[in-house]
């Protein structure tokens, strides 16, 4: 049976946004990915890859690539958001004007509004109203991986299933699995807190602390991202799978993850502004420790280990002081 082809714009052409625009092409979608600067789109045009974040990998030859993004949100059934999460706003409204009533619209981005600490589903329904069908795509990945074609999956959250299961049969290929899901904000959390968590499991591998203080640090980092979920609405099991549990072991165990790498430079004694200046791309974590730090003290929920790693990435706190305080808390019920 031969899938539909579907229009698919991708906007972002950083690391994530690359791969995914190259996973859709692959599975003979008309892609176009969108870069803000027009000497990058050229660059990439060029030279058949995007040099800046995945060297060596070439595009598929279908894919192109623009800086024009009229041009590009017209072309699209589909748009596909992969912006970082401080300007995820300021995308939204640059695309409005061109918005019609037959687009799509989904989004691959993790965090939180700085300062507002919105979920982006609550700015996508601010910005562009609700009549436009979304979803989110998150899940245990590294763009590197996909974009070699290494076995992997995400989830498609909806709250339109339709439009779940088009955009998961567009995402699938036979090394590339998309199940769909309804929780979005499950999702979304998930996504935003698993950065906050990986910075803390980095920090605590740095200060050579042992595979058990890591376990226990997940295992505890897990039992903080659903509290903040159920808080604001989510489903529990949603944080048992490919976007909670999945998304938090992949980004607090390996070294592609940038919130890991981060949070293990802090734990060996670097300062905090060298260690993102030399990762050199956006690390998510850092920011989005504060937001959800002070989300989860809006809602009276208990995230310690939140809020230990906001304390050494914003108030000065040492790794290892944060780490005592973690360690001499009351006794208490496991699940409580």
């Amino acid at each position: 049976m031969t899938r539909p082809c579907h229009r698919i714009s991708v906007l972002g052409a950083g690391s994530w946004g690359t791969a995914l625009a190259m996973l859709l092409a692959s599975n003979g979608h008309a892609v176009q990915l969108w870069t803000h600067r027009a000497a990058r789109a050229d660059e990439m045009l060029q030279a058949g890859e995007n040099r800046a974040y995945l060297p060596g990998l070439a595009f598929p030859d279908a894919l192109q690539v623009s800086a024009d993004l009229a041009a590009v949100v017209t072309h699209a059934e589909i748009l596909l958001i992969v912006v970082p999460s401080h300007v995820f706003r300021q995308t939204l409204s640059a695309i409005k004007p061109f918005i019609l009533a037959q687009h799509k619209l989904a989004w691959a981005t993790k965090g939180l509004e700085p300062d507002s600490r919105k979920l982006l589903s609550q700015q996508v329904k601010e910005e562009l109203g609700e009549n436009i069908a979304t979803a989110v795509v998150s899940g245990p990945t590294f763009a590197r991986e996909v974009a070699q074609k290494l076995p992997g999956a995400v989830t498609v959250a909806a709250s339109n299933p339709a439009f779940a299961s088009e955009l998961a049969e567009a995402l699938h290929a036979d090394y590339f699995r998309a199940y769909t899901g309804s929780d979005v904000v499950g999702v979304e959390v998930g996504g935003a807190v698993k950065n906050v968590l990986a910075i803390a499991a980095g920090a605590v591998d740095g200060l050579g602390f042992g595979a058990n203080a890591r376990a226990a640090l997940i295992a505890r980092g897990l039992a903080e991202v659903t509290r903040l979920g159920v808080a604001l609405g989510a489903e529990t099991e949603t944080f048992t799978g490919l976007t909670g549990l999945g998304d938090l072991v992949l980004t607090c165990t390996d070294n592609q993850s940038r919130n890991r790498r981060l949070g293990l430079a802090v734990g060996q004694g670097k300062e905090i502004a060298q260690a993102i200046n030399d990762i050199g791309q956006v690390v998510e974590g850092f920011n989005t420790s504060r937001e959800v730090h002070a989300l989860a003290q809006s809602l009276g929920v208990d995230m310690p280990i939140t809020e230990q790693i906001c304390k050494v990435l914003h108030q000065g706190r040492s790794p290892k002081e944060a780490v005592q305080a973690l360690m001499g808390r009351s006794i208490r019920a496991e699940h409580d």
